[in-house]
């Protein structure tokens, strides 16, 4: 089978390396983002995908800025794939490509469709507090993420997992998964199933904005928020004014957070969403809608990683200090 490939992140080279492994799948074209400014130098890197490709040899690649031109088109009918897989690829395919190879373009997207269609689905899978989430091969089409599912796996999501290790688990999962698939259609043996559009949620592309952590929520969101947005957006709070100062406006990053079953001695009760109401030896308890959140590791803009008590040791928060949002005049 002849295969043009489309995918620009980590996790779509996983998928690359399988379908590489396979000797009844041949990959006769690659297609990714434009190399990208990137690091303190800014130099144009090629993203993930890119780089591995080259180093296994895969030719032709196109950069293209927008997939749909009509040159870039012609070029790829040149490939005469017989299929088009995408995975990450972070441009939409119009109707001139979804139409181009004879048996369509497959994606591989991160969630059990038809829940979670979007850019965002591994983050919201963890924030809503979901038990297993998983992958979906679909025969891609005109809507977002709203064509025949032709295979699915299963994946659980621990308690303690990140957007990072629940992603990494998920494009090996995608990467078995999408060549599997491929051999199916190969013998003719994968037909797709409808979705059911009634049952679709979606999980748009996330905005820094999302991060800033709302106090007034109850504690069991905000931790599942502080592992969803890790690494980006982040979820961040910022200080109480008497810690602010020129040029750094007190926003910090919560890395990990806990929610506190057993409330300890000294800790003030009922007191205001957002404000420290107890001081413990791993990080400062802070009040939320419901129970009592420790931050255990965080990290200051313009600082280091940290947990909890090296926090305080440079920031000594003290009962009643309370956690904001963004201080007027600062943007998010």
């Amino acid at each position: 089978m002849r295969i043009v490939f489309m995918g620009s992140s980590e996790a779509s080279a996983y998928t690359l390396r399988a379908i590489l492994k396979s000797p009844l799948l041949k990959v006769v074209g690659m297609v990714t983002q434009p190399d990208r400014p990137s690091g303190r130098r800014q130099r144009f890197t090629p993203c993930p995908c890119k780089a591995y490709a080259i180093q296994c040899g895969v030719e032709p690649i196109v950069c293209p800025e927008k997939v749909n031109a009509p040159e870039v088109i012609e070029r790829i009918a040149g490939f005469k794939p017989d299929v088009i897989v995408v995975v990450a690829f972070g441009q939409f395919l119009g109707k001139r490509l979804l139409t181009l190879p004879p048996r369509g373009c497959i994606n591989g997207h991160f969630s059990l469709l038809p829940k979670y269609r979007g850019a965002a689905p591994v983050q919201a899978a963890i924030a809503a507090g979901d038990a297993i989430t998983g992958v979906t091969v679909m025969r891609m089409a005109e809507g977002m993420d709203d064509g025949d599912m032709l295979l699915q796996a299963i994946e659980p999501i621990c308690s303690d997992d990140t957007a990072v290790t629940l992603m990494d688990r998920l494009a090996i999962l995608n990467a078995v998964t999408v060549a599997k698939a491929l051999k199916l259609m190969i013998g003719g043996e994968l037909p797709g199933d409808p979705q059911n559009h009634a049952l679709a949620t979606f999980a748009n592309k996330m905005q820094k904005s999302d991060g800033l952590i709302g106090w007034s929520l109850p504690a069991a969101v905000i931790e599942r928020r502080v592992r969803a947005y890790d690494p980006w957006p982040g979820a961040f709070t910022f200080m109480p004014e008497r810690f602010r100062k020129p040029g750094w406006p007190g926003r910090i990053k919560v890395l990990q957070a806990e929610i506190l079953k057993d409330l300890p001695a000294g800790l003030q009760a009922g007191l205001a969403p957002g404000t420290v109401c107890g001081i413990t030896p791993t990080g400062p308890a802070v009040a939320t809608a419901d129970k009592v959140l420790c931050l255990t590791a965080v990290q200051p803009d313009g600082s280091r990683r940290m947990d909890g008590k090296a926090f305080l040791n440079g920031h000594p928060l003290v009962i009643g200090d309370r956690f904001t949002g963004a201080p007027e005049g600062v943007q998010i």
